[in-house]
C-alpha cells in the first residue's frame, strides 16, 4: 500500500494536545519512515537483514537521544516529544524503533545519568549522529526476568578490570560500537561498564533463525578475560537500580512505539475494507469489518490517551516505574491483538508482504516478551496495588 495515503488515528483529537514542536517532530520523523522505511521494510524482514544504512539517517533527524541536552549533540526535547518519535518509528518496523530505543534509553541515558563528563564527552556526540552504534547488556542465558541472578562477573586486577561471561538477546549487538554492560563485582554489587568493540576477548555473534524481529540485528556479547580501563566504569551508580532506570525509560518508548505498530494495521485495514468488494459491495460495510474496525479504533484511541498522559507525567518528573509498566503492558498486548484482528479483515492478502500486519504481529511477539514479559509487568501492577510482591 501506498505509505503516502496513510491516515494516523486521532478519533478523541488528541493533536490539539501537543505543541507545535511535537507536530513538526512527528511529521519530520513520519515522513521519513513513509520514504526511507516503508519502501524497503518487508524486503529487509523478509531476508533478515538489518537496514543498518538507515542509522546515520536517525541520527541526522536527531532520533537518539533526543531528549538529552544540545551539549552532547543531542535534541534537547521532552520525552513525549521521545515518545512521538518512537511512535512513528514503529509504525515503520518494531526493529526501527528497537534499534532507537536501545540507543537512546539503554545506551545514552545510562552513560549521561550514570557516566563522568568524560564518559559523556567521549561517546555521547557520536552515538547521537549514530556514527557510533551501541548496545545493552543485561539478559543472560540462564537469567532473563531475574537479572539480579547474572553471572557476568567484573574483577579488579589492580590498573584494570577483567569481565567474564555472557547476555543474550542483545539488540544491535552483532553491529555495535559500544556496549553498556552489566556484571557482578568481587562483593556482588552489580556494576556497569563501557565495553568496546575490537577489545580482544570480546565477541558478538549473531543471533539466526527468527520469526520475530527479523529487520533487527540480534545477538549475544560474550566476555572471555576481557581488560577493561578504569575509566570505563560508570562512576555514580552501584546495583540493580541501574539497570532497571534504564528498563523504565525504553519501557516508555515501548508503549508509545506500539501505538504506532497499531496504527499502522489499523490504516491498512481500513483502506482496504474501503477497496475490496464482495456481494457486489465494500467489505467494509458489512457488520462484522466494522466491528473489527471499531474495536480497533477505540483500543487505539485509548492507548493514545494513556501515552499522552503519561508523557505529562513523564515530563514533569512524575511518571512511577509501575505506571511505565502498566502502559507497556497494556499497549503491545493492544497492539498485537489489532494486528491480528485487523489481518482478519483481509483475509488470505492479510498473510501477505503486500500488507504490514503480519511483520507487526510477528514482531510484537517479541516486544510483549521483552524489557519485562507480559506476565512479569502483570505482577508489578500486582504488587503496587497490594504491597505484596508475587515474583518468588
Amino acid at each position: 500500500m501506498n505509505p503516502q495515503n496513510y491516515q494516523a488515528a486521532d478519533y478523541f483529537q488528541l493533536d490539539e494536545l501537543f505543541s507545535e514542536e511535537h507536530k513538526i517532530v512527528r511529521t519530520s520523523i513520519r515522513d521519513w519512515v513513509n520514504r526511507a522505511v516503508k519502501p524497503i521494510i518487508e524486503d529487509y524482514a523478509e531476508r533478515a537483514i538489518f537496514p543498518i544504512h538507515l542509522i546515520k539517517e536517525l541520527g541526522s533527524l536527531g532520533a537518539f537521544g533526543p531528549y538529552l541536552p544540545e551539549k552532547y549533540g543531542c535534541a534537547g526535547l521532552d520525552y513525549t516529544a521521545y515518545g512521538i518519535i518512537m511512535q512513528e518509528l514503529e509504525r515503520g518496523d518494531s526493529g526501527i524503533r528497537s534499534a532507537a530505543s536501545v540507543q537512546s534509553s539503554l545506551v545514552m541515558y545510562p552513560i549521561y545519568t550514570f557516566g563522568s563528563e568524560a564518559q559523556r564527552l567521549k561517546y555521547l556526540p557520536g552515538l547521537a549522529t549514530g556514527e557510533l552504534i551501541g548496545c545493552f547488556g543485561l539478559t543472560e542465558p540462564n537469567h532473563g526476568s531475574n537479572p539480579g541472578g547474572m553471572e557476568s562477573r567484573l574483577h579488579d586486577a589492580g590498573d584494570h578490570y577483567v569481565l567474564n561471561g555472557a547476555k543474550m538477546w542483545i539488540t544491535n549487538a552483532p553491529v555495535a560500537d559500544v556496549a553498556v554492560v552489566w556484571a557482578k563485582d568481587e562483593s556482588g554489587i552489580v556494576r556497569g561498564v563501557i565495553v568496546e568493540k575490537g577489545m580482544k576477548g570480546f565477541s558478538a555473534p549473531e543471533t539466526h533463525g527468527k520469526w520475530s524481529l527479523r529487520a533487527s540485528s540480534t545477538g549475544e556479547l560474550v566476555f572471555d578475560e576481557v581488560m577493561i580501563p578504569k575509566e570505563n566504569i560508570l562512576p555514580h551508580i552501584k546495583g540493580l537500580k541501574g539497570p532497571m532506570m534504564c528498563l523504565n525509560s525504553a519501557r516508555y518508548g515501548i508503549a508509545w512505539g506500539a501505538v504506532g505498530a497499531a496504527m499502522d494495521c489499523y490504516d491498512a485495514a481500513l483502506r482496504y475494507s474501503l477497496e475490496r468488494k464482495q456481494f457486489g459491495k465494500p467489505i467494509a460495510s458489512f457488520q462484522l469489518q466494522q466491528k473489527k474496525l471499531a474495536e480497533a479504533l477505540t483500543e487505539i484511541t485509548k492507548a493514545q490517551l494513556l501515552v499522552w498522559r503519561l508523557g505529562v507525567l513523564q515530563d514533569q518528573d512524575k511518571a512511577s516505574p509501575a505506571q511505565i509498566s502498566m502502559a507497556k503492558r497494556n499497549n503491545v498486548a493492544m497492539a498485537l491483538n489489532v494486528a491480528r484482528e485487523t489481518r482478519q479483515i483481509l483475509g488470505a492478502m492479510g498473510i501477505t508482504n503486500d500488507f504490514p500486519m503480519m511483520r507487526h504481529m510477528m514482531n510484537l511477539e517479541s516486544v510483549i516478551t521483552y524489557e519485562g514479559t507480559h506476565d512479569v509487568h502483570l505482577l508489578i501492577t500486582g504488587h503496587e496495588i497490594t504491597g505484596i510482591g508475587a515474583f518468588t
